[in-house]
């Protein structure tokens, strides 16, 4: 068995010496080089008979052609991060196995996701804004508009992996979660405790409204202003930490604009960053963050332990937790 390395540089990052010393007694691998998009062509002796390609952001992008003309003996790709949209499908074309640590990856977002969502239902951000300032005339009577947590209607759009770990973090607090997700059956909802209803419902509903939708053609564009954003209570916070696109920009700046007393918080606006320019950078209400909803740090190298065991439950026979068939390509981020 011969296993190689496939990602950007942060691959070294990921895969500490640790994961990678017991990759090579386990899954034969050689960690003298790590193929990436530019390089991987410099490489075609090795890639012959490679039989596993553990990988982290920066995975090359191959054709079918390619699959099958420099990695003939390949089984199985485990993905040591998130989404595996931007290149699984050929590769699943061909019978390889491609395994993700999406669930890794999912614990830091949840983590931020749930920090905001409880200080949003306070009103600490524009109360923040204000009395830093010290316009304690404003920040007093803002924050008092606020319900706090104890009761609070709390939306969440999209109950995948990320989405049901930040319902999960929440039940330690007394909320009344509202969910959107056309994918959650009745049952898993009420596993969950949550209340499944429209996005308008959630809209029009909630107070604060997390959003964690898959990224795919089907919810380009979904939050707009008339469905979604109009809709919204004068204090309401919208947090995105899932991706920009599902937003229509213009219609959240719109929604803000007339709504001066409700905010967002974007961690993902489309493109990244945005534009000079960009009303985002200067409206008040809203509160810009770099992309940090995700693994940091050493929170990186949880992603490469989860893809080690999955190989160990794959070669032992055992039932695989983090396999990503076709079909889930169709919904998942």
């Amino acid at each position: 068995m011969k296993s190689i390395l496939a990602g950007s540089e942060q691959i070294w990052k990921v895969y500490p010496p640790k994961t990678l010393a017991v990759l090579k007694q386990c899954a034969g691998l050689d960690s003298s080089f790590a193929i990436s998009s530019e390089n991987w062509q410099d490489y075609a002796a090795q890639l012959r008979d490679t039989d596993n390609i553990f990988s982290t952001w920066g995975m090359p992008v191959l054709t079918e052609e390619q699959i099958r003309e420099y990695l003939p003996r390949l089984k199985a790709v485990y993905y040591g991060a998130g989404s595996v949209q931007y290149f699984a499908r050929p590769f699943l074309l061909r019978g390889v196995r491609v395994f993700s640590a999406w669930a890794a990856n999912a614990v830091p977002v949840a983590e931020f996701a749930v920090a905001p969502i409880i200080l949003a239902n306070t009103g600490y951000f524009q109360a923040t804004r204000f009395h830093s300032c010290g316009d304690t005339a404003h920040s007093y009577p803002y924050a008092q508009r606020f319900p706090g947590n104890y009761g609070c209607r709390v939306g969440i759009l999209g109950a995948g992996q990320i989405g049901t770990l930040v319902i999960q973090m929440l039940q330690q607090y007394q909320l009344e979660p509202l969910v959107f997700d056309p994918f959650l059956s009745e049952e898993r909802a009420a596993g969950l405790n949550v209340k499944k209803t429209s996005l308008e419902d959630i809209f029009s509903q909630c107070q604060t409204i997390s959003c964690h939708l898959a990224n795919n053609p089907q919810t380009v564009g979904m939050l707009s202003y008339d469905r979604c954003f109009s809709r919204m209570k004068d204090t309401a916070t919208f947090i995105n930490t899932g991706r920009g696109a599902q937003v229509v920009e213009a219609d959240l700046i719109r929604a803000l604009q007339e709504k001066p007393d409700a905010s967002a918080v974007l961690d993902v606006p489309f493109p990244e960053p945005p534009a000079p320019g960009h009303p985002f950078y200067s409206m008040p209400n809203i509160f810009l963050t770099p992309h940090i909803a995700g693994s940091k740090g050493d929170e990186v190298q949880r992603m490469s332990l989860y893809m080690l065991q999955e190989f160990e439950r794959v070669h032992s026979r055992q039932q695989p937790l983090y396999e990503v068939t076709e079909d889930m390509l169709a919904h998942m981020a």
